[in-house]
């Protein structure tokens, strides 16, 4: 059993940054890929951004591409989104996943919630 712990969301204003963290434990030796995403109010949860744990490879929706960035620390078993740029439409509770496989998400955090104001 994988359990994550995000941390790190607030409020901040537009056009600022915050940097989500997710604390996976046991150890994720069996995890094929970590990923972020994202339920708006009333929106059905998004994909955000993902990384494969061995290679590092990674892949970012297109509404964040260029402003968020995910990352990971192995000796940590952590994973980060770096987010910049930020708009009143990236409002949501984010929610960190492990997957077991190619999109077979098993995993997931309790969410944390982004608010951006104007």
């Amino acid at each position: 059993q994988v359990q994550l712990v995000e941390s790190g969301g607030g409020l901040v204003q537009a056009g600022g940054s915050l940097r989500l963290s997710c604390a996976a434990s046991p150890r994720t030796f069996n995890t094929y890929a970590m990923g972020w995403f994202r339920q708006a109010p009333g929106k059905e949860r998004e994909f955000v951004a993902s990384i494969r744990w061995n290679s590092g490879s990674t892949l970012h929706a297109d509404s964040v591409k260029g402003r968020f960035t995910i990352s990971r620390d192995n000796t940590k078993n952590t994973v980060y989104l770096q987010m910049n740029s930020l708009k009143p439409e990236d409002t949501a509770v984010y929610y960190c996943a492990a997957a077991v496989g190619l999109n077979n998400y098993k995993y997931w955090g309790q969410g944390t919630q982004v608010t951006v104001s104007l």
